[in-house]
């Protein structure tokens, strides 16, 4: 298995004031091997947010369509992030199983 590290946006920047279940949040993947990526997640539920928000706010053809995330979770916890990555890890390189975009380049 590979091992990693997280940074998770939701426990760094206002703890404790985020909706677990709707909500979206970026975080950082640190592999041991020094490749690190960065995945914006968003909840399954934020994804009818943000439709709804697009709708009040006429954006995307008044919420026509949505440029998704990167991942969708059931909810925004370490277990349930950690769970998935490493899951995604036994698929393949992040780059590959979800898109090129989430490598950071040096």
């Amino acid at each position: 298995m590979t091992e990693f590290s997280l940074w998770l946006e939701f426990e760094e920047v206002d703890p404790g004031n985020w909706d677990i279940e709707n909500d979206f949040a970026n975080i950082q993947v640190h592999l041991k091997d020094g490749r690190l990526y960065g995945i914006n997640v968003w909840t399954f539920k934020f994804a009818e947010t943000a439709v709804k928000l697009d709708q009040n706010e006429g954006n995307n053809l008044d919420g026509l369509y949505f440029t998704p995330p990167d991942l969708f979770v059931k909810e925004l916890s370490r277990d349930c992030i950690q769970k998935v990555i490493s899951d995604l890890l036994k698929k393949g390189n992040l780059e590959e199983v979800l898109n090129a975009s989430v490598l950071a380049k040096s």
